[in-house]
């Protein structure tokens, strides 16, 4: 994220944007189910088995739609249908490589295959990009279009999530997939791998690079192609992994030299009296200095490791700390429960809970739990390994995993029910990001992708 106004072009952007869900839906959505018992006379599955049953599911939820797919990044409640975003696939790549399981590679290497597919069968373009997100499933729209098509059209292109306006092409977003696919390259040995990870890496280079005063790699493009004037400190982090393993996959050192400068862009970003890096820019020459996310703080010590900045971990577990429970103003929690780990951002906290988070969206809490960023601040604590980094780190997974017992029941894939407690979902109440949209008690991709690598001390941003 870049501190930008308004949501246009973010991954996270439209998650629910223009359904009209009430509080009270919310509330029955995420009421809980009974826990289950595994069969007679054996144990029940454990919280990670149950996070890879999840997205087992949400990966073949489409099975009339032929075997090169996508995996749907939320339940069908969230309102968003098949939607496959490119950055929840590259993550589950990265789960399913962590799980270190047979049939967890099989699903990431045909996980992988279906981005190279894309790449190379845009409806558009032939230059190496992936859209922000894709449509993996057939669906009728709100206004009553059909949307008759699998992630492969008839014609053999890709079918792009144009009804969400989800055509554009985030840096960030083609970071995640280049590290996705340079993971299976480096454990399948499989060539095409690093070529199509090397596609986005030169595809970035061409048009992200700047020679702004901050330096970096710019956001990207919109749906027109046209290029968008953000610097993400999210992104360049995202590149100094990319750009590293690249340099250590094809040894070209050109690699080296694009990795420096994306991480120079985030050394500009610190913050060191207050111990944090902000979100970016917006003109390449001031510097955003609110709101605050969390990703930036941990995303930046799982790339970097450096002890330098490690501080940043602890402002994200001291500044962005929740608690919630269904004594909370506009809690969906359900009595009796309570959720621990942090919110999107700074704004997050300072939210107008008597307003909606958007037209047709319920009120926000401002204690709602982001999932998703709980995951990996309890990654980015064990890969820190300081003193009551563990034990913090296993009181957010906890957390996580009575999420995943407790909360989004009943919720569907594809029209078909999910195994049981399978799935993270993204809020534990409705929030506010600040960077105008918000999460909801959905069961996510994304998040269950990160609390699987979190549970497996799996960093997908090292070396």
């Amino acid at each position: 994220m870049t501190g930008r106004p308004g949501p246009a072009l973010s991954r996270r952007s439209l998650i629910g944007a223009g359904i009209g869900i009430s509080a009270a839906g919310l509330t029955a959505v995420g009421s809980g189910q009974a826990l289950a018992a595994g069969p007679s006379g054996t144990r029940p599955a454990s919280a990670p088995a149950r996070g890879r049953a999840f997205l087992a599911a949400a990966m073949d939820a489409y099975p009339d739609q032929g075997s090169i797919r996508l995996t749907q990044s939320y339940t069908d409640q969230a309102g968003l249908f098949s939607t496959a975003f490119t950055y929840d696939n590259a993550l589950a790549i990265l789960a399913h490589l962590a799980a270190r399981r047979p049939e967890s590679l099989a699903r990431a290497t045909a996980l992988g295959d279906a981005l190279l597919y894309a790449q190379a069968h845009d409806p558009a373009y032939d230059d190496g990009r992936l859209r922000q997100a894709y449509n993996v499933g057939p669906y009728t729209f709100y206004d009553g279009s059909p949307q008759p098509d699998g992630f492969v059209r008839p014609d053999g292109t890709v079918n792009v999530g144009t009804q969400f306006g989800f055509t554009g092409t985030a840096v960030g977003d083609m970071a995640w997939a280049g590290i996705a696919l340079s993971g299976l390259a480096r454990r399948t040995e499989a060539r095409r791998f690093l070529t199509g990870a090397v596609r986005i890496g030169e595809w970035i280079e061409r048009t992200g690079r700047t020679d702004e005063p901050l330096g970096g790699y710019k956001f990207g493009v919109d749906g027109a192609n046209q290029k968008l004037p953000f610097t993400s400190t999210e992104h360049n982090t995202d590149l100094i992994c990319l750009f590293g393993r690249l340099a250590r996959l094809t040894g070209d050192r050109v690699w080296l030299e694009r990795r420096a400068r994306a991480e120079a862009f985030v050394q500009r970003m610190w913050e060191p009296s207050g111990g944090f890096f902000y979100t970016g820019t917006n003109d390449g020459v001031t510097v955003n200095t609110s709101p605050i996310p969390e990703d930036t703080q941990t995303w930046t010590h799982l790339a970097l490791g450096s002890r330098r900045y490690s501080r940043s971990l602890d402002w994200a577990t001291a500044e962005l700390a929740v608690l919630d429970h269904s004594g909370r103003t506009n809690s969906t929690v359900p009595a009796g429960q309570s959720y621990e780990g942090v919110t999107f951002s700074s704004a997050s906290l300072l939210a107008n809970e008597d307003a909606p988070i958007a037209a047709g969206q319920p009120k926000p809490d401002r204690n709602g739990v982001w999932f998703e960023g709980t995951a990996h601040l309890a990654l980015a604590l064990r890969e820190r390994g300081a003193r009551g980094d563990e034990a913090r780190a296993r009181r957010l997974l906890a957390s996580t995993e009575q999420a995943q017992d407790l909360l989004g029941g009943g919720q569907t894939v594809g029209g078909k029910a999910l195994p049981e407690r399978s799935g993270v979902v993204s809020a534990s109440s409705p929030l506010d990001t600040g960077f105008g949209f918000g999460y909801y008690p959905y069961r996510h991709t994304g998040a269950t992708a990160w609390y699987l690598m979190a549970a497996a001390r799996y960093n997908p941003l090292g070396a």
